[in-house]
């Protein structure tokens, strides 16, 4: 079987807010403000395709917010997005790939994060055998072709995949082409899951 693994809120914990509340300290501007403001639109999706540079769309996503950031101070603040990774996660896709099963990590992500997660968490890319991310691609979930050009580039079925994120939209496009879709709710669905299936 081929297991697909999103990466935000599946194997690592993540927090928009974090990013917000650092710009906020760093652009004196309330929380609750860029709260309101932030919206995860056509500047965001061009982004996780790769179509606009990280600085574009630091721009574009400053004038979105109204503050006045350096490049440096954005970075700082987007990276914040990260938590943690969850243990639990690692060891079922390290039992998986123990037991000879294909494990893959599927991600909406950006330069910048991808710049970041894998040198902070060594342990998410040794624990998957290939890593597939947006920005590479030129496509995102929940677009239909990124979902056919994994099963494409793995040489598996969407009937012999697997699917968990944490995003329903998600879920329901794999759901769509065949593929057996998990939504990932918090850190006990996977375990509970796995250990229904025994």
């Amino acid at each position: 079987m081929l297991y697909i693994f999103d990466l935000g809120n599946v194997i690592v914990d993540i927090d928009f807010n974090r990013v917000l509340g650092v710009w906020s300290d760093l652009g004196r501007v309330p929380l609750a403000t860029l709260q309101s403001r932030f919206s995860m639109d056509e500047a965001f999706e061009q982004h996780e395709r790769g179509e606009i540079s990280d600085p574009e769309f630091a721009e574009r996503l400053c004038e979105q917010l109204d503050i006045a950031l350096s490049y440096e101070q954005f970075t700082a603040g987007w990276q914040a997005v990260f938590v943690g990774v969850r243990p639990e996660t690692l060891a079922i896709m390290n039992q998986l790939r123990a037991r000879g099963e294909r494990v893959v990590i599927l991600s909406n992500t950006n330069q910048l994060h991808f710049e970041f997660w894998p040198t902070h968490y060594p342990e998410v890319q040794q624990a998957a055998d290939r890593v597939y991310m947006s920005q590479e691609l030129g496509m995102r979930k929940p677009e239909a072709r990124i979902f056919s050009h994994v099963l494409a580039q793995e040489g598996y079925t969407a009937d012999q995949a697997i699917f968990f994120d944490d995003n329903q939209a998600n879920i329901d496009a794999a759901r769509a082409l065949g593929i057996e879709s998990v939504l990932v709710e918090d850190h006990k669905t996977l375990p509970a899951w796995f250990a229904a299936r025994g």
